[in-house]
């Protein structure tokens, strides 16, 4: 598909078609990661980083029974972890 590259304001843009967008599971208001290669530029979706307490904030804690959050919270890592 070619694209072209159109001035917009004191800078350059390309539009990326509603088709093209559908392809890479992208929407307008999305970010893209941008990398420059040997033959030229690769435009991929950024992806959220999770950090294990954004994740554990979306788990239903009441769900969680006492004694095995305990036991959780008593062991320790076993290769690399961090703890």
């Amino acid at each position: 598909m070619e694209l072209k590259i159109q001035k917009w304001g004191n800078s350059a843009a390309i539009r990326l078609p509603s088709v093209l967008l559908k392809q890479i599971n992208a929407s307008v208001g999305s970010s893209l990661n941008a990398d420059v290669r040997p033959d030229g530029v690769m435009l991929a979706p950024a992806r959220r980083k999770y950090s294990l307490n954004d994740l554990i904030a979306q788990c239903d804690t009441k769900a969680f029974f006492p004694d095995d959050m305990a036991a959780w919270n008593k062991v320790k890592p076993t290769e690399g972890e961090a703890w």
